[in-house]
């Protein structure tokens, strides 16, 4: 008996739910964009409940192909986010099960997912597509419900426009009702009044039955030579019958019924096959087409001057051939023999006029005789239906490969963000699959407008994330820290030789805390008993407020000390404060600063003088070592404020913009507001 481990079914258990629900949102969600694209021709048809649900089963079924990828992903990022948030992740690794033999049960899954959406892709795709597109078909040629409105035309009758001024709801009767038929065109058109009408639909629902009431019918009388009177005489008076009559019948063609489409109309389509006839299809085409190209060849060959027909090899060899060939009477020799021509001499003949004058004619009445001679309408309708064909074939195996590939991105990316529900893996999933849907978009389009290969097109985003996919699955089986922001920090300054200042040391730190008085020395601080109490009274949160911005609130530096020797006392944390007041970093970061601003000076300075040069090649490359200068003196900026632990402002952003286009301007000003801050930092230093 087959016996599966435990853990394999806890986490099969935790997967499934998770894809069940994920898919069945997905498909919705896709649905819902099909009922979007589609509304206008379903809206004021009168269909049936279950025409409309037909369709959407159809179309549910059809757009399986794109919720499975997403659900996949989706899915898979969920579970695996909840086991790393619930730190059962943690367990499974530190018990000694690696990553990739914990995702072993889902991989299995998966794979025969994508095996079950081969087939799915294969076998009944083409079916569900035939029936969904003569369903769609047949609902769009379907015309709409009659509702004629009151008091405004209503034309959504071919050929005629009504008008009615009042309906009875209960007796169906129209009044006051006015008819433009132009069925007959529009200068043979009938107008009809009449006080009332009653309409109904045929019993075959191919006809409108308008029986009118008490009315006239006005219609242009034609005669034989109307047209040619017409034309000396704009304005001249064309004669028209009048018709009164106390009931009339009129009928209306208009279809409607509900008439479905064969859909054997649509059996010898791309959409229709599986891949062992699409393979049939694409190497009877093909015989067809190498067929066309030999023919055409031929005809080119024939039809086509080349110069070295004329040369003595050329010559030679045709004597050679005609040897061979049997004697024919002469008087046959004769006439089989045309004059020869040297036609380099004949064209050397002739002036640049009279040659320019003889390629235009030569080239028009080519171009005019080409689609006769060559089958290129032929050939080009079966290129398109051979590149149709291919991509339809390709598309079977893409949907598989695409499962795969998702689950090894969003199983690896929820073990490494460690984040459940329906907050980061919904933002990264669509955000991914948005990517991957852009991506099969163009491939999809460039292979079946034959700029691509089929393969290349239909496998372009497959080959774009499945790099993705492997770079994830290897990081979350290392445990590399993918998302920590400061191994990306080291990678930027060690890009752009940045050097950092070194922190405090754990024992220049344990220095100056040590050197902080204790609370019995809080009262040489030289403050009354009542901003004491005030101090002792207030939280850490206000204190730390305080010893940061005391300046801000007026107080002494004494202020500062004080609510540091509280704090100490109390058993807080103040690593972070002292670490915060390092004058020594700032001072570096300032130092750093101005040495870099010396170098992308002189790089602004090149660039304004090689962007009036303009020299190619070597403009470009200053432009790029100016920018890359300007980012190193930034990132020094940055770091100053970071230091001195002063929120960035409104215009330190426009500084920094405006210093781009004007640098050794705005250096000075950063260069003074830069002092300014580290004097404060001095003055706010604890020792």
């Amino acid at each position: 008996m087959l016996k599966i481990k435990r853990l394999y079914t806890f986490i099969i258990q935790t997967f499934l739910p998770v894809f069940a629900m994920t898919f069945v949102i997905c498909l919705f969600i896709v649905l819902m964009q099909f009922l979007w694209r589609y509304v206008e021709d379903l809206v004021g048809k009168g269909l049936d409940i279950s025409v409309l649900a037909e369709l959407f089963l159809y179309a549910a079924f059809q757009l399986i192909p794109m919720a499975l990828p997403l659900s996949l992903l989706l899915a898979s990022l969920m579970a695996f986010g909840n086991l790393g948030e619930r730190l059962e992740l943690l367990s499974i690794k530190a018990s000694g099960v690696s990553l990739l033999k914990a995702m072993k049960p889902l991989i299995i899954l998966v794979a025969f997912i994508s095996i079950g959406a081969f087939f799915f892709q294969n076998e009944a795709m083409p079916r569900i597509q035939v029936k969904l597109r003569a369903l769609l078909w047949s609902i769009k040629q379907k015309s709409p419900e009659l509702d004629i409105p009151e008091g405004s035309f209503y034309s959504d009758i071919p050929n005629y426009n009504l008008y009615v001024k009042k309906k009875n709801r209960e007796t169906k009767m129209l009044h006051e009702v006015m008819i433009y038929d132009t069925s007959k065109g529009f200068d043979n058109m009938a107008v009809i009044v009449c006080d009332s009408a009653l309409m109904r639909g045929s019993e075959d629902k191919t006809f409108l039955l308008l029986n009118l009431y008490h009315g006239q019918q006005f219609a242009n009388f034609r005669q034989a030579d109307i047209n040619s009177t017409s034309s000396r005489n704009n304005n001249q008076f064309v004669p028209y019958s009048r018709e009164n009559f106390k009931e009339k019948e009129v009928i209306i063609p208009f279809n409607t019924g509900f008439d479905r489409m064969d859909e054997s109309n649509l059996e010898g389509t791309q959409i229709s096959k599986n891949i062992v006839q699409l393979s049939r299809s694409i190497d009877s085409m093909s015989v067809r087409l190498d067929s066309v190209n030999i023919r055409d060849r031929k005809i080119i060959g024939q039809h086509t001057y080349f110069a070295y027909r004329n040369t003595e090899a050329y010559q030679n060899k045709i004597k050679e051939s005609d040897s061979l060939k049997v004697e024919k009477p002469k008087a046959l020799q004769k006439k089989e023999q045309p004059a020869k021509i040297n036609f380099d001499s004949l064209l050397n003949s002739y002036s640049r006029d009279e040659m320019a004058q003889y390629l235009m004619s030569a080239a028009s009445e080519a171009e005019n005789s080409r689609y006769n001679m060559l089958e290129s309408t032929q050939k080009t309708g079966l290129q398109k239906n051979i590149r149709y064909h291919e991509v339809e074939r390709h598309r079977k195996f893409t949907l598989s490969f695409a499962c795969l590939i998702f689950f090894f991105i969003g199983a690896p990316l929820g073990a490494i963000i460690r984040k459940g529900g329906l907050g980061m893996p919904v933002v990264v999933s669509v955000a991914l699959f948005i990517v991957y849907y852009i991506i099969d978009n163009i491939g999809y389009k460039m292979a079946r407008d034959g700029v691509w290969e089929a393969w290349q097109g239909m496998w372009l985003s497959s080959f774009a994330l499945f790099p993705l996919g492997v770079f994830l699955t290897y990081k979350a089986m290392n445990d590399s820290a993918l998302f920590n922001p400061e191994a990306y920090g080291k990678f930027f300054r060690k890009i752009f030789f940045i050097k950092v200042p070194q922190k405090i040391s754990e024992e220049d730190r344990a220095v100056i805390i040590n050197n902080i008085p204790g609370i019995s020395e809080i009262s040489n601080l030289s403050l009354d008993e009542e901003t004491l109490s005030n101090l002792r009274a207030m939280d850490e949160e206000h204190l730390r407020d305080i010893n940061k911005n005391y300046t801000q609130y007026g107080y002494a530096k004494n202020m500062q000390l004080a609510t540091l020797i509280i704090l100490k006392d109390r058993g807080a944390d103040i690593n972070s404060i002292v670490d915060n007041q390092s004058y020594e970093m700032a001072g570096m970061n300032y130092q750093n600063f101005c040495k870099s601003s010396v170098l992308t000076g002189i790089g602004y300075l090149l660039a304004i003088i090689f962007l009036i040069i303009n020299v190619p090649g070597l403009s470009v490359f200053i432009y790029a070592s100016y920018l890359i200068l300007f980012i190193r003196s930034s990132t020094y900026y940055s770091m100053f404020y970071t230091s001195v632990q002063k929120k960035a402002k409104i215009y330190n952003i426009v500084v920094s913009i405006v210093s781009f286009a004007a640098y050794p301007l705005t250096y000075w000003f950063i260069k003074r507001d830069m002092e300014k801050n580290l004097k404060e930092l001095k003055e706010r230093t604890i020792i």
